[in-house]
């Protein structure tokens, strides 16, 4: 090989490693779908297009996620054998130290919006086991998979993703680019989709942004207001409970509380 050629491989090799991995680099150009996707926010919510495929360019396809809707646990599995994974001494433990340790600020928004502690607490056993279990998928991921991927329920997914863009604007937290939740894109300790912050989510702390991660009090007023948006009331009623003795079954009346859900 003469000089000229091998000087020219040297040189010539490098560059093109270099152009190889900046084309790896390069986003993969938008999709008829992303792109009539961005066209509709721009017209409907006056967003930029080429600022919403900017974002939507950033999401990456997950195929676990579209593994675990195909399969969802709530689908396959009856009550009999769901109810223990919730009903648990743990949970149980867990809900009274939470309550004990919150105990103001949530009897506080349980008078305010008219929702009992004990459903308040409930829910955040429940969705995250008191917080420690918020999700691990990053939420544009999530939802642009399922919006563009996943077309049996594409129609709903690409609403919350319309509404993730929308909440952009500084109201939240934090960049809804680094936003992690479930693989539906349900976020903070409630598992809040992005059109339940929007209607329901509230800043209880005042900072003027709302937080379903680390703020206790906007955490636990927007599962308050969750319910009340839903129709929540409550009234008081005669309830009667059966207690099983040696000699059969008595029954006795104690005052309660019962709930009432307006359709």
């Amino acid at each position: 090989m003469s000089v000229f050629f091998r000087v020219l491989s040297a040189v010539a090799c490098p560059l093109l490693a270099v152009s190889v991995a900046c084309a790896e680099d390069s986003p993969a150009a938008p999709t008829q779908a992303q792109q009539v996707f961005a066209a509709d926010q721009a017209r409907d919510f006056g967003l930029d297009a080429d600022a919403v495929l900017a974002i939507l360019a950033k999401a990456e396809y997950q195929q676990s996620i579209i593994d675990a809707i195909s399969r969802p646990a709530e689908a396959t599995k009856p009550w009999k054998d769901y109810r223990p994974i919730f009903i648990t001494d743990l949970r149980r433990d867990g809900g009274i130290a939470f309550y004990r340790d919150n105990r103001e600020l949530i009897d506080k928004v349980a008078a305010e919006f008219q929702v009992p502690p004990s459903i308040i607490v409930a829910i955040i056993g429940v969705e995250t086991s008191y917080g420690k279990i918020t999700g691990k998928y990053r939420v544009l991921d999530a939802l642009s998979t399922l919006a563009f991927h996943y077309p049996p329920r594409e129609k709903f997914f690409r609403e919350q993703l319309s509404q993730l863009l929308r909440l952009n604007d500084g109201h939240l937290a934090y960049p809804i680019e680094e936003l992690r939740g479930s693989y539906a894109g349900a976020m903070g300790w409630g598992q809040f989709m992005p059109t339940s912050i929007a209607r329901f989510a509230r800043d209880y702390d005042g900072d003027t942004r709302i937080d379903l991660w680390n703020s206790r009090p906007d955490i636990v007023a927007s599962i308050a207001s969750y319910f009340q948006g839903h129709g929540w009331e409550q009234v008081r009623s005669r309830c009667a409970y059966s207690l099983r003795t040696g000699r059969g079954t008595s029954r006795r009346p104690t005052a309660n509380r019962s709930i009432r859900w307006n359709s």
